[in-house]
């Protein structure tokens, strides 16, 4: 216990007939006063000197329960959720998670487990963290898995010291990491962290990597390449077969971004296009909860010859049946206290129970199936700048509208908050004008997609420049998010 900068410390609670606990309390500058646990009271109104005390009585609002209880469920009202409605942020694949998940990771026989309890008395936790990497070895098409990394980002970073690690034992020291120019964003920062200059390549018409531009930059100083497939224009890369040759052949490895893997489960796997590395969003992809700044859940899979490699200690299967923790011959070390964000985890195994193989590739035709239907409502209504079949999400322009009425991709997002949703991810990727970026994902429903996507025509087709004033209905105006940044005003209002 610590009050107000100083140390309390006690004799421990004896027996029931015995004398109660005694407290000492001392703070800087003042002595120490000895009080038992029944003066605690007595205590607080003699030894407080005066200035401490205020000398008026405290004026504090008083509310009922029924009050307190109505106030935060209409704040609750004006958050938006993936509960309430569509949540069509474009690559970040912000869906509706069973409620089963969470179900599990509240069973106290996982919660309730200290990360430091030997294995012998966690076989449990073993085996289910072995089953969820077995199964994600099996989606990924990859030899070996580490489930430490809490985030994506996390397992980014993780990959890339993989790269590293390999490329040291080979007796390299390779320099460069090439991305394309549609790539995350946090791609080119997760390659300048691991060490490496970032080199781009560009997109050609169709919106896939320029090969012959790919093959121009490749040489013996090229560490990997880091990509997702599909792409973060919602498009396959049909050429990643010969991607993957180009790079190898140069002792390059290839590294999957997995912020798009719900698009191919059970259909594809990266392991079959010729990846090395290949971590996994569990946020985006297996019903883990997504935003609020975690916790997420990033592992990474690796082909066989990188197994070696991986952080440890990782879980395994002994030859008894039991499971055990075993830390890889030239491990790279751990990159997360303990053995990752677990529960997260458990969230994720059971999304994988629940679905099953069958199920997982069903998971992939309908983000499919919804974001074609997307792109193809909004035809006519909004440019299409890579107008072809895309895979779980789909990339508009509202550069027409801009060209018409001045009105913006900005302004649509805001406007479309009036409609009742969110607004998809805007101004990305770069390499699209007045992008809007549309994931539906495969949790939404026909009627749900048809109403978003009557809502965007509705925009584009009473476009104004009125629009620019969006949102207009909601408890918070537009602000001026620049100024905003710069010039930040806190204020505090008390209505309800």
């Amino acid at each position: 216990m610590t009050i107000a900068g100083g140390r309390a410390t006690s004799i421990p609670l004896m027996g029931r007939d015995e004398e109660p606990t005694i407290f000492e309390l001392s703070a800087p500058g003042r002595s120490a006063a000895r009080f038992r646990d029944q003066d605690l009271p007595e205590w607080s109104a003699h030894e407080l000197v005066p200035a401490d005390l205020v000398s008026e009585p405290l004026h504090l609002s008083e509310a009922s329960e029924r009050d307190v209880v109505g106030h935060f469920t209409r704040l609750s009202h004006r958050q938006y959720s993936v509960d309430l409605g569509a949540y069509p942020l474009g690559s970040c694949t912000m869906k509706y998670n069973p409620k089963l998940c969470d179900d599990v990771a509240s069973l106290p026989g996982l919660a309730n487990v200290h990360p430091a309890a030997p294995a012998h008395l966690t076989q449990g936790w073993l085996e289910l963290l072995v089953g969820l990497g077995d199964a994600l070895c099996e989606v990924t098409g990859m030899k070996a898995i580490t489930l430490q990394p809490p985030a994506g980002a996390a397992g980014e970073l993780t990959g890339l010291l993989l790269m590293r690690a390999w490329h040291e034992a080979q007796g390299r020291q390779r320099t460069k990491v090439i991305i394309p120019d549609s790539a995350h964003g946090t791609n080119p920062a997760s390659v300048t962290l691991g060490g490496y200059d970032t080199v781009t390549v560009p997109s050609d018409e169709r919106g896939l990597v320029d090969l012959e531009a790919l093959k121009a930059v490749l040489d013996e100083d090229v560490a990997g390449i880091m990509l997702t497939n599909p792409n973060t224009l919602g498009l396959f890369e049909e050429e990643i077969v010969e991607i993957a040759a180009a790079v190898h052949e140069v002792g390059g490895l290839l590294y999957y971004d997995g912020a798009n893997l719900n698009a191919i489960l059970g259909v594809t796997r990266p392991g079959d296009m010729g990846f090395d590395i290949v971590h996994m969003n569990l946020h985006k992809t297996f019903a883990v909860p997504h935003g609020g700044g975690g916790p997420g859940a990033g592992p990474v899979a690796v082909s066989e010859r990188l197994a070696a490699y991986l952080p440890g200690p990782v879980p395994v299967r002994t030859g008894d049946g039991t499971y055990a923790w075993s830390t890889p011959e030239r491990s790279i070390g751990r990159v997360h206290g303990w053995h990752g964000n677990t529960l997260a985890l458990a969230r994720a195994w059971s999304y994988i129970l629940l679905n099953g193989g069958d199920g997982l590739r069903r998971v992939a035709e309908g983000a499919v199936l919804n974001a074609n239907w997307v792109r193809e409502q909004l035809r006519g209504h909004y440019d299409i700048p890579f107008d072809r079949p895309n895979m779980h999400e789909c990339v508009v322009s509202a550069r027409n509208l801009k060209k018409a009425h001045g009105v913006k991709a900005l302004d649509v997002a805001k406007r479309l908050l009036e409609e009742g949703f969110h607004s998809p991810t805007v101004y990305f990727p770069l390499i699209v004008e007045e992008a809007l970026m549309i994931e539906p994902t495969e949790t939404e429903s026909p009627q749900t997609v048809a109403a978003l996507v009557e809502a965007l025509i509705r925009i584009a087709e009473g476009a104004s420049e009125a629009d620019r004033e969006a949102p207009r209905t909601t408890p918070v105006r537009r602000v001026d998010e620049a100024r905003a940044a710069r010039q930040l005003i806190p204020t505090f209002d008390a209505r309800p």
